[in-house]
């Protein structure tokens, strides 16, 4: 039987710089990256741009199947369009959150995410790939940080494209997604049993990075 390629898993929620990390440790490695959460958003931003709605599980499913989508360049297109920018706006997060609780659109797309699972390795970032994708990962990392400071995240990423929004607001929506994704049914977000759980709240991006590293070398 042929040997996989090992997984790094970087699992936590909304605002924990789990992104940031996965793609600075996958350059560090010179491994593949797996954003999962990106085909998540593509599937809501689909649904919602085919005016399905969010109770339809058959037809978000369907959508998750088929989703003709290429990443290419550091861009990504959706039915041939590019929709980089669109998708990681707070609506479709918020949309995002919300189709990911429907276990037959995670069912649709668990393939497709393991099949990002090539040599020489591969950091895969989400809520759910230490727990369900990649359950014999040799590292899981569980991200977090408290909701205020990922809002004070979120609040600065948004001021940098001329989006203006109360922190008070963003504490809100964050605290309502942890909700939604820590009791939905369908692979809740928790860390795994093995996971080493990293609070990032005063830390620098550098400091995660270096110690994620560490754990990846023992």
């Amino acid at each position: 039987m042929t040997q996989q390629a090992p997984v790094i898993t970087i699992d936590g929620p909304a605002g924990s710089g789990k992104g940031t990390i996965a793609k600075l440790v996958a350059k560090k490695l010179g491994w593949h990256i797996l954003d999962s959460g990106v085909l998540y958003r593509l599937t809501a931003y689909a649904a919602l741009q085919k005016n399905i709605s969010f109770d339809d599980e058959d037809g978000l499913a369907q959508v998750a199947r088929t989703l003709d989508v290429v990443f290419a360049d550091g861009e990504i297109l959706l039915e041939g369009q590019k929709v980089t920018e669109a998708i990681r706006s707070q609506e479709c997060g918020n949309a995002a959150s919300k189709v990911a609780a429907c276990g037959k659109v995670r069912e649709a797309l668990l393939q497709r995410q393991r099949d990002f699972r090539q040599a020489p390795g591969l950091v895969a970032d989400g809520r759910d790939m230490g727990t369900v994708v990649f359950k014999d990962a040799p590292v899981k990392i569980y991200l977090t940080a408290s909701a205020k400071e990922r809002a004070k995240r979120r609040l600065n990423q948004l001021k940098e494209i001329g989006i203006n929004v109360s922190l008070t607001r963003l504490i809100r929506e964050i605290e309502e997604r942890d909700d939604r994704d820590m009791n939905r049914s369908e692979a809740p977000l928790k860390p795994a049993e093995d996971a080493i759980c990293i609070d990032s709240s005063d830390m620098s991006i550098e400091q995660v990075v270096n110690k994620v590293i560490v754990f990846i070398d023992k």
